[in-house]
């Protein structure tokens, strides 16, 4: 597994840690401090702001895992892949693909997101 593809892995980890403190500690080893996530529904500048979106999102589906869809593809300072959120081994409620801007250290600049699939209530 290659640099980029332990980032995505660890940045999906992230939506997935529940304990506040660990979530926060690991945030900020992997993006960098002036990080931004951008999806339809939210847009978080800075460190603080991506730790209480992925807060938001976990209480707007508790007990909901999030989880690699395929494969990350990847190439210079931009990683794209697909990821799902839905109950554990059910079915995915929620699809989406985001495309990842890294620094020139290997850390999360920025984070476009899509939401391919939603549930009506979103």
């Amino acid at each position: 597994m290659n640099h980029i593809d332990q980032l995505v892995a660890r940045y999906i980890a992230t939506w997935n840690e529940t304990d506040p403190v660990a979530r926060r500690t690991e945030i900020e080893r992997i993006w960098a401090e002036d990080g931004s996530y951008t999806d339809p529904i939210a847009v978080a500048e800075g460190l603080e702001a991506i730790d209480a979106t992925i807060a938001a999102v976990q209480g707007q589906f508790p007990g909901f895992v999030f989880a690699l869809a395929g494969p990350v593809d990847a190439h210079h300072d931009i990683a794209r892949f697909t990821w799902e959120l839905g109950p554990a081994g059910g079915e995915s409620l929620v699809v989406g693909f985001d495309v990842a801007v890294l620094t020139e250290d290997g850390r999360i600049s920025r984070v476009h997101g899509f939401l391919d699939k939603v549930p009506a209530q979103v």
